[in-house]
């Protein structure tokens, strides 16, 4: 059922991710399904059909990767099981566009691990027994591609706790997993027809880097959007609404805080704290400073989006 498309021990970063681009990976998973906060099946397009590999790199990846070590270690404390490395990209044989790049293997039995780190700000995400979405469909991905029982996460809560939990195979979620990701291989990866967007946040930046130069000669007749557009002023309106009445909630709340820091029972807490910071003149620095201004300033460009009824 799962075969080594190639061994990673000695493997340049570099051909890692040009490897990974050959077929969906654990955490493309996520995205594919539309539960990744951070990534969109646009996401993923862009990044299995662009001519360019992007080694760009941030620091949540890197302490991700320096800690992975300390967190197998800690789960091997904590659980009294046995790890070891894989050192490999496996490829399911029925599937091959589905790779797994497993961080760890549990010695003696068929079950996988994966490490992760969170910020403290993110701890909430794991109260009370549970997990991200999206880490438990990157789960469920490596169970179909390696045919594993199970799969644990281990993540280490900077600074605050060390969790660990077991996700027991599901073969309905395995099964509905695979079809989601073969078809989005098969009729968007393999054809090169982008996915439709997903209203989040991750996909508007896709949007916005695709499509970043308006060609300012360039006009099309509109058509298609009416009731689209009909149902965008709506939900406009009631967003103002509800803007509206939310404010209202919190001006009541400051008008009983008065000038206290915080209020709290059994079921919130509020806090309304001091906040000072300093913001550059940027006019004024213009103005008395135009060397200085000019010697920092950036030149950007970006597009805006104006809908007006006709």
């Amino acid at each position: 059922m799962c075969k080594v498309l190639v061994k990673t021990l000695g493997l340049s970063h570099e051909d890692w991710l040009s490897y990974r681009r050959q077929g969906l990976g654990g955490s493309d998973a996520g995205a594919i399904c539309g539960l990744n906060p951070y990534s969109s099946p646009m996401n993923v397009y862009i990044d299995k059909t662009s001519d360019e590999i992007s080694l760009k790199d941030n620091e949540a990846m890197r302490v991700g990767r320096d800690l992975e070590d300390y967190v197998a270690k800690r789960f091997m404390d904590a659980s009294g099981l046995k790890v070891r490395r894989a050192n490999a990209i496996f490829m399911n044989e029925k599937y091959p566009h589905l790779l797994a790049n497993v961080d760890r293997m549990i010695i003696g039995e068929n079950i996988g691990l994966e490490c992760k780190t969170a910020s403290p700000y993110s701890s909430g995400k794991y109260k009370d027994g549970e997990l991200p979405a999206h880490y438990m469909m990157q789960c469920y991905h490596y169970m179909a591609v390696t045919g594993a029982d199970a799969w644990y996460i281990a993540v280490l809560i900077l600074g605050q706790e060390f969790k660990f939990a077991r996700i027991d195979r599901d073969e309905e979620i395995i099964e509905n997993l695979i079809k989601i990701e073969t078809d989005f291989w098969n009729n968007h990866i393999i054809p090169r027809h982008i996915p439709e967007p997903d209203g989040s946040e991750a996909a508007d930046g896709i949007i916005n880097q695709y499509y970043n130069r308006a060609n300012s000669e360039k006009s099309i007749p509109l058509q298609g959007f009416d009731e689209s557009l009909e149902r965008r002023s709506e939900i406009s309106i009631l967003m103002e609404k509800l803007e509206l009445e939310k404010s209202k909630i919190e001006q009541e709340i400051k008008m009983y805080m008065q000038d206290a820091e915080i209020a709290m029972n059994d079921k919130y807490k509020i806090t309304w704290k001091n906040a000072f910071m300093a913001r550059l003149d940027s006019t004024k620095l213009k103005e008395e400073m135009p060397d200085i201004y000019n010697r920092f300033s950036k030149p950007s460009s970006s597009r805006r989006l104006l809908i007006r009824s006709a």
